[in-house]
C-alpha cells in the first residue's frame, strides 16, 4: 500500500472525529494539540516533525519510522516503542509524560530526554549509550542488561540500576545519585 506523502505542514487538532489521523508519510511537519490516543500509526513514517502537546497514549507503533523526530508537552503513556520500525530510528523527548511505556531492545544512542517523566518505564536491553536525562525522573524504570555507556544521569533522579547486570562504563551520575547504583545491596547511606 502507497502512503500518501506529505511535507512542510502545520497539523492541529488531529484525532477528531472530524480530522482523524491518516497515515502517511509526514516529513517536516509540525502536529499540534492532536490526540492520537489508541491511534493505529501502525507503517506510518515521520521524518524531520516535531510533535507539540499531543497525546499518544497507548497508540499502536506497528513499523512505525521515528526518524529525527521531536516531542514537546506530550503525554505518551503505555507506547510500545521496540514496535516501531528502527531503521533510523532517532527522537527528542522535551517535557513530556512517557510512563509506563516500552523502549525494550530500542537503539537510543545520544538520544536527548530533558525534564521528562519515565515511571515504570521499560529500558531492557536498550542501548542508551550516550543518551542524555537531563531532569528526568526515572522511578520505578526498569534497566536490566541496559547499555548505559557514556549516559549523563546526573540531573535524573529516581532510577535504580544494578552495575552488575548493566553496562555503566563512563556514565555520569551525581553524587545524589550513587544511591540508585547501590539499592540492591539494601544498605543505609547518610549525607
Amino acid at each position: 500500500m502507497d502512503l500518501e506523502y506529505v511535507i512542510s505542514q502545520t497539523l492541529a487538532g488531529i484525532g477528531s472525529p472530524e480530522k482523524p489521523f491518516e497515515r502517511a508519510e509526514y516529513e517536516s511537519c509540525s502536529f499540534v494539540n492532536c490526540d492520537l490516543s489508541r491511534a493505529d500509526l501502525s507503517n506510518s513514517v515521520f521524518q524531520d516533525c516535531e510533535f507539540k502537546d499531543c497525546n499518544f497514549s497507548l497508540a499502536r507503533t506497528k513499523n512505525t519510522a521515528f526518524r529525527n523526530v521531536s516531542f514537546s508537552g506530550c503525554k505518551m503513556l503505555g507506547l510500545q516503542w521496540g514496535d516501531c520500525n528502527p531503521f533510523g530510528f532517532s527522537i527528542e523527548i522535551r517535557n513530556c509524560v512517557m510512563d509506563n511505556s516500552s523502549f525494550y531492545k530500542v537503539k537510543l544512542k545520544n538520544a536527548q530526554f530533558a525534564n521528562a517523566r519515565f515511571l515504570e518505564t521499560d529500558f531492557t536491553e536498550a542501548d542508551v549509550s550516550g543518551a542524555v536525562f537531563d531532569s528526568c525522573d526515572l522511578s520505578g524504570a526498569t534497566f536490566d542488561t541496559t547499555n548505559l555507556e557514556g549516559a549523563d544521569l546526573r540531573t535524573a533522579t529516581g532510577y535504580s540500576i544494578d552495575p552488575e547486570n548493566n553496562r555503566i562504563g563512563k556514565a555520569k551520575f551525581s553524587l545524589v545519585g550513587i544511591v540508585g547504583l547501590l539499592d540492591k545491596y539494601n544498605i543505609e547511606i547518610e549525607y
